[in-house]
């Protein structure tokens, strides 16, 4: 094998610098970061399977303006009686502008009272969140908030 140009190791390094380089940028392009709402959509119709989503029943409160989207309070509510007959089976909340769009899933049962979770989340950008709510009879529920968010989180790819 006769190598007619030799590479020293300087010129080695900076080629796989430029090489890392140009694969980060690609990496963390906000094409491939950020879920996109047809990403959210498809995880809507996975939850429901399809089914239709009332709108009401359901609120979700999320500040209007976030100044670190690392600790986000989140609150939702669910108008259900909590009984034996009625009852909210599981809460998922659904953010359009994270790198995974399906945050996180509640299951609830009647021993649980009400159907009232706070908790915090990462957002990563400025986005409408949904909360979907499945009930004991199959039906399914949905609220929104949009919040605003000056310094995002989830910047890297899980």
């Amino acid at each position: 094998m006769n190598l007619s140009k030799k590479i020293n190791r300087r010129q080695w390094l900076l080629r796989i610098q430029q090489i890392g380089i140009i694969a980060v940028g690609v990496c963390l392009s906000p094409l491939t970061v950020f879920a996109k709402k047809e990403e959210a959509d498809s995880a809507i119709k996975e939850i429901t399977g399809g089914a239709p989503i009332g709108d009401g029943r359901v609120t979700l409160v999320i500040p209007p303006l976030v100044e670190n989207g690392n600790l986000v309070v989140l609150n939702v509510s669910v108008d259900s009686p909590m009984t034996a007959n009625n009852y909210v089976k599981v809460i998922h909340v659904i953010a359009e502008g994270n790198p995974l769009p399906h945050i996180f899933a509640a299951y609830l049962s009647p021993r649980s009272g009400t159907a009232n979770i706070t908790t915090r989340v990462r957002l990563a950008d400025s986005q409408r969140v949904w909360a979907i709510a499945q009930m004991s009879d199959g039906s399914f529920w949905q609220g929104y908030a949009e919040t605003l968010v000056t310094l995002s989180a989830c910047t890297e790819m899980v």
